[in-house]
């Protein structure tokens, strides 16, 4: 699922593109799409959009008589300009182009609402990059979950998800297991820390890599990624191998010897496999 990095350069690239432009039309090429009926989305077409905002993981137009458009690309919903790509969910023609929605699979899980409230559609969890180190703290402390299932909780943090939380606490050089109310003020400052460092970084990463090009290569499993999408790999900081921890359709990577003293974490799937 894109996260706070790929949403950001998705939106610098969308304003570039149809800020002050004409949203001539949208075309709809499945009913399942559209998850709201008030506003219609008649009252978008013809409109300027006046405004980009990231709402969560979403991506938020604001047209110029106040209504919103608010895309969740969810796991496998991607953007392209003037191109295809794959199977197209919906086309938003601009005075300046096409954009088009794809989705891979059969789920259909990408959802466009209308609204003149985003605000309604966002889980407000803590802006990671907005927010003080109190404030982190206090959303950290708020319930006792683990880090990891905390860092990826949209009413905690914004924007976070299963491949840069990953990157994150191997940064942090934490168990994904810790559970938060047990972090001393140390380990809560060090989790800030690399909570920035690590999104910024990918961020300016990913801004680099489109060099003014539309993003075509958004993907939450990157080569240079620390651990994420890396099980059974090399840990680039001490070689130990990347282990990992299954449950339902989620994964978490991490590094038993920078993160967790050596130990190898249950692997819920294998557990159950082997009774």
């Amino acid at each position: 699922m894109p996260e706070l990095p790929d949403i950001t350069v998705y939106i610098e690239a969308l304003a570039a593109r149809v800020q002050g432009e004409r949203l001539e039309r949208v075309e709809l090429k499945t009913p399942f799409l559209l998850r709201s009926v008030e506003p219609p989305l008649r009252e978008a077409e013809g409109q300027r959009i006046v405004e980009l905002r990231r709402v969560g993981k979403r991506i938020a137009m604001r047209c110029e008589n106040g209504v919103w458009l608010v895309l969740h690309l969810m796991i496998a919903g991607r953007l392209h300009w003037n191109r295809k790509g794959g199977k197209v969910l919906a086309s938003f023609i601009f005075s300046s182009g096409t954009l088009h929605l794809t989705e891979a699979g059969t789920q259909r899980r990408a959802s466009l609402h209308l609204t003149r409230d985003p605000a309604a559609l966002d889980p407000a969890g803590v802006e990671p990059l907005e927010c003080t180190l109190v404030e982190f703290a206090a959303a950290l402390r708020r319930e006792n979950h683990t880090v990891k299932n905390a860092l990826i909780d949209p009413h905690t943090f914004s924007g976070i998800g299963n491949a840069y939380s990953d990157e994150i606490l191997h940064r942090a050089r934490m168990s994904p297991l810790l559970l938060t109310q047990k972090m001393s003020d140390g380990e809560i400052g060090g989790l800030f820390e690399a909570t920035r460092v690590t999104l910024v970084e990918w961020t300016d990463r990913l801004r680099a890599e489109a060099a003014g090009e539309f993003p075509e290569k958004v993907t939450a499993f990157r080569a240079e990624m620390a651990v994420h999408g890396r099980h059974k790999l090399p840990c680039p900081v001490c070689s130990a191998i990347v282990q990992r921890i299954r449950y339902a359709t989620n994964e978490t990577n991490y590094c038993p010897v920078c993160q967790t003293k050596g130990k190898v974490l249950a692997d819920r799937a294998m557990s159950r496999l082997l009774k």
